[in-house]
């Protein structure tokens, strides 16, 4: 996992403020502030120190600073003991510590492409979640 400044192909440093669109085809680091727009093929990690508030798709999300927006993640989140998060997440895998701070929706995917909902479904037997038994 991308997280160590010399595996970062762009930082946003501590102490700098960015606010717009970013796109990148690398991995970002974040320990300053962000607000706007943010695509990235790689990983993006926010640092103890950053603050973003964007909605992220990646393919790895590491937050260990401050974070409002949801995050989309084809391979996995991982929330740091410093994280806070506000905001909704889906990805196959989820790492947490203790001491995160995190408000909002999780889909854990488990690398499945089908709906979680009907997977659940249709591993419980057929019926379908609310259905009373009869």
């Amino acid at each position: 996992m991308a997280s160590r400044n010399d595996s970062m192909n762009s930082i946003i440093g501590p102490g700098s403020i960015f606010e717009g669109k970013f796109y990148i085809s690398g991995s970002l680091r974040i320990d300053g502030k962000f607000e706007g727009e943010i695509k990235t093929e790689e990983a993006l990690v926010v640092g103890e120190t950053g603050k973003v508030k964007t909605n992220i798709v990646a393919k790895t999300v590491v937050v260990a600073g401050t974070m409002i927006g949801n995050i989309a993640a084809e391979n996995e989140v991982r929330l740091d003991k410093s994280g806070k998060l506000l905001g909704d997440i889906q990805t196959p895998v989820l790492h947490l510590v203790p001491g995160v701070v995190a408000r909002g929706e999780i889909t854990i995917t488990g690398g499945q492409k089908k709906d979680v909902k009907k997977v659940v479904e249709e591993s419980y037997g057929g019926l379908k979640l609310g259905d009373k038994d009869k």
